[in-house]
């Protein structure tokens, strides 16, 4: 069974910043591409920011400039700084892993919420 768990969520004031981390074990952290999704009250979960196994990333045009994810190859741990959080980045927050050359789909955390006030 695949498990990947995430921590750092919590609540912060506009501008401020959270840093979360997801570690998996080794054989899925270098053969999946790794990467965080959210999804808001009554909206459909989205991409946020994906890394491949490379360190090539890919992140949703509303974070760009924001959001830096990166990989500690040593830890298998992925992580997702977010600086100058704004109101609309309030959500359950993912951790996903997929694809995979093995499996074409994605594995998910458990979820961590992330609360900005105003």
């Amino acid at each position: 069974q695949v498990q990947l768990v995430e921590s750092g969520g919590g609540s912060v004031q506009a501008g401020g910043s959270l840093k979360l981390s997801c570690a998996a074990s080794r054989y899925i952290f270098t053969n999946c591409v790794m990467g965080w999704y959210r999804q808001a009250p009554g909206k459909e979960r989205e991409l946020v920011s994906i890394i491949n196994t490379d360190a090539t990333t890919t992140y949703t045009d509303s974070v760009k400039g924001r959001f830096t994810i990166s990989r500690d190859n040593a830890k298998n741990t992925v992580y997702l700084q977010m600086n100058s959080l704004k109101t609309e980045d309030t959500a359950v927050y993912y951790c996903a892993a997929g694809p995979c050359f093995f499996f074409q789909g994605n594995y998910w955390g458990q979820g961590t919420q992330v609360t900005v006030s105003s």
